[in-house]
């Protein structure tokens, strides 16, 4: 089934829609970039996350996630209803298939917001994906953005600094890579790299070999 949506997905023969994927480790900015990016793009939709965590202040049902309790999500997997899903920080979180391939099918094309576990997944199921790692500028930068959202406990942050460097490793993984220095600047880069995926011009945003180094130093 994954691969037949592939071809729906992918095959612009067609009129459908492209798939991009955007991962980053935690408060690298991913969420900002994601909607300042869809705000200035009407042919680019967010596809809605399931996950079992409970909402932040400020988050909305059906806007930033579709929550739903553990025993819900198992349900549903079950089903085979996500695209992808993966555990993240001990909550549950998923993609699901029929609202995204409803809104590529519509000629829209869509952006999945998800983590490196989930992204690997759908770049096994959809090869032809357009997928984008958003990079902290320093671990220490990392750090204090985590502590400006003022919605974790210290352990949280720490628990999510920990988990940091793991996923940075796994950039390598993905087409494009967009540093988060300066906000309009990764934004620009972003809008770029989708522009030159929809093209399909030859375009592959990476790091500095420095950056990624300093980003996975351990001690």
């Amino acid at each position: 089934m994954l691969n037949e949506g592939l071809t729906e997905a992918t095959g612009n023969q067609s009129g459908e829609g492209r798939l991009f994927v955007v991962a980053a480790p935690s408060g690298a900015g991913k969420t900002s970039l994601v909607n300042a990016l869809v705000a200035r793009d009407p042919k680019l939709e967010i596809s809605v996350s399931f996950t079992t965590r409970p909402p932040r202040p400020g988050e909305q049902e059906g806007v930033h996630y579709h929550f739903t309790s553990p025993e819900v999500f198992r349900e549903r997997q079950a089903r085979d209803e996500f695209l992808e899903h993966a555990e993240v920080f001990g909550n549950l979180y998923g993609t699901h298939r029929q609202t995204t391939m409803d809104i590529l099918a519509a000629g829209c094309d869509v952006i999945l917001e998800i983590d490196w576990q989930g992204a690997r997944q759908i770049k096994a199921a959809f090869p032809d994906c357009d997928s984008v790692f958003i990079l902290p500028p320093s671990l220490t930068s990392l750090r204090e953005r985590l502590g400006a959202r003022a919605q974790d406990s210290a352990a949280v942050i720490q628990g999510r600094m920990d988990n940091a460097r793991a996923e940075i490793s796994h950039c390598n993984e993905f087409d494009h890579v967009v540093v988060n220095d300066d906000f309009d600047t990764a934004l620009r880069e972003l809008r770029a790299v989708v522009s030159h995926c929809r093209n399909g011009s030859d375009f592959v945003q990476q790091p500095g070999d420095e950056l990624l180094a300093e980003l996975l130093k351990t001690g």
